[in-house]
């Protein structure tokens, strides 16, 4: 299991990072394909949980979102009407059953599904809408604002899961949330927010912003981070699944990948909103 880990992110993390730096439209099209992959699988999930839903429809419905993000830009009011078309889409295709609980289901499957995984919208949210780097920054001279801004997303996102994992294997004795994820230990959480927070701040000094920010934005990451992989064990144990496919040697499904990142750029976007770094 570990060989097949290594051997598939020895593949994924230099395609990520190539993508990264080419930008534009490589890096919308790599997330547009996350999303269609992580949506396959949601609906999937929910199919297994015994959750009616239109599953073509719901996918459609997030890659409308996602892309609509990306070619919009930093617009939320457009992009919002994206999101209101595919909810009363769902409504008219949930018309179409014959039983009024099945269509209500359905429809409220279906948005759930199209919402859950068009949340990657936000990367590119971020990604079209941050602000250009301060003179200097270190990573200004590899990468735009936009693109810098997810790094710091993604890297605090893999350092709170990577300081999770270390800290629950070595101290983990007192459970959380058990009952949805057995695995997950108070000591794993709080080790997971002090590496993800310290890694925000190298990340936001790397990107010339404050490094005394991640006091707020580090534990925002880790809260966001954390829910995300919770919300996705209680999707997979509501199915009976394990993983959320095997995509992915070793890792499972794209879902499972991208879980915490799904609530994390939500959360990043906040941020940069409130201390000015959008447009």
């Amino acid at each position: 299991m570990l060989a097949r880990r290594v051997a598939s992110a020895a593949v994924l993390i230099p395609l990520v990072v190539v993508v990264l730096l080419l930008g534009q439209p490589w890096l919308g099209l790599l997330i547009m394909a996350i999303a269609a992959l992580a949506a396959r699988e949601a609906f999937a999930l929910l199919k297994g949980a015994g959750v009616l839903s239109e599953p073509l429809l719901g996918t459609a419905v997030a890659l409308v979102v996602v892309g609509g993000s990306w070619l919009l830009g930093d617009r939320l009011g457009e992009t919002s009407i994206l999101v209101a078309l595919g909810v009363i889409l769902a409504a008219i295709a949930a018309f179409l059953r014959l039983d009024p609980r099945e269509g209500f289901q359905a429809w409220l499957g279906t948005v759930f599904g199209a919402l859950y995984t068009g949340l990657l919208a936000f990367l590119l949210l971020i990604v079209e809408g941050a602000a250009v780097l301060p003179d200097g920054a270190p990573l200004g001279a590899w990468l735009d604002g936009g693109r810098a801004w997810l790094v710091v997303c993604v890297l605090g996102v893999w350092a709170f899961d990577t300081g999770a994992y270390l800290a629950g294997r070595t101290w983990g004795r007192h459970g959380f949330l058990v009952h949805i994820s057995p695995k997950k230990t108070w000591e794993g959480v709080i080790g997971g927010a002090v590496v993800g927070t310290a890694v925000t701040a190298l990340t936001l000094w790397a990107a010339g912003a404050q490094p005394l920010g991640a006091i707020a934005l580090g534990p925002m990451i880790a809260v966001a981070a954390q829910s995300g992989d919770l919300a996705e064990s209680l999707l997979k144990r509501a199915a009976g699944a394990k993983d959320s496919g095997a995509l992915i040697p070793g890792h499972g499904g794209m879902l499972d990948r991208v879980d915490s990142i799904l609530f994390a750029g939500p959360v990043v976007y906040f941020y940069l909103l409130v201390v000015g770094s959008i447009g």
